[in-house]
């Protein structure tokens, strides 16, 4: 039976959840496609180990790779006001970089 290694990452104030080999899309970075990120660890799991944090587990590091970026599918968002002849409608599409986890260290 392997090992499960898992690590809990903070990127654009929100937290992630990743796994060496894991591929998730975060709030946009700067950065060229292929180069590499550094993201510190608040929470580790290995097995049945936990290390939380006080904020970060020292030590501990996962390294990603960005493999690109783009734009998500477009949110409409369409206001009305009855009996005002109010209605408005917009679009919008959140920009996204693509994370490819490669390992978790410490």
């Amino acid at each position: 039976m392997s090992e499960q290694l898992h690590a809990v990452i903070r990127s654009g104030g929100k937290q992630y959840r990743v796994a060496p080999g894991d591929v998730l899309r975060v709030d946009k970075l700067s950065g060229d496609v292929g180069s590499a990120l550094d993201f510190d660890v608040l929470l580790l799991r290995r097995g049945d180990e936990v290390k939380v944090g006080a904020p970060l587990v020292s030590g501990a590091t996962v390294h990603a790779e960005i493999a690109g970026h783009g734009r998500a599918r477009k949110v409409i968002v369409y206001k009305f006001k009855p009996r005002r002849n109010y209605r408005k409608k917009q679009g919008h599409r959140q920009h996204f970089t693509e994370l490819k986890i490669k390992e978790i260290a410490g």
